[in-house]
């Protein structure tokens, strides 16, 4: 089912089109208010690839009366617990959104919390998980924490200090 949600963005992983998004709010009975396709044209835009709800208001608002942060909110969490989009959970920074639904790993910068996708070329078969484990696999979530280029660039190179500090 969440297949017919994918579409190729050509970096190698599968994203939400507009379309698809408002297919599928159609199909769970979501109405399309002018305030969620303006929250929905947000998340397509895909700059920032990831943004967190704050994001998504902020630059919703500037084309949509009556909008608010609790109506995106909401929103957001009524896109992902269908399944229509992906909410990511920090502890140390914002929630972020995104319309990546196939397995890939979330590239996280320590420095700036950008988040970028990187194509997992190895996926692991849930069922294969369930059968030897006993373990029923609901959802997944990869990720990698480090420095993107630019951070580590302007850092000259501390990030790897701070990972070896980190990791003792």
């Amino acid at each position: 089912m969440l297949d017919s949600f994918l579409n190729w963005n050509g970096s190698g992983l599968d994203q939400m089109t507009k379309e698809s998004i408002i297919e599928g709010m159609r199909e769970k009975g979501l109405k399309l208010t002018p305030q969620r396709l303006a929250i929905v044209d947000v998340l397509v835009k895909k700059n920032p690839l990831h943004p967190s709800a704050r994001v998504i208001y902020d630059s919703a608002k500037q084309t949509t009366k009556g909008l608010s942060l609790s109506t995106v909110y909401y929103t957001l969490n009524e896109l992902s617990r269908y399944g229509i989009i992906k909410m990511l959970e920090f502890d140390k920074m914002e929630d972020r959104y995104e319309g990546t639904l196939t397995d890939h790993i979330n590239l996280i910068c320590k420095e700036c919390h950008g988040i970028t996708d990187y194509s997992v070329p190895v996926v692991i078969d849930s069922r294969e998980v369930t059968t030897k484990t006993r373990f029923w696999v609901t959802d997944t979530r990869l990720e990698y924490y480090g420095y993107c280029r630019d951070c580590h660039a302007k850092t000259k190179g501390r990030g790897d200090k701070c990972a070896k500090e980190e990791n003792g």
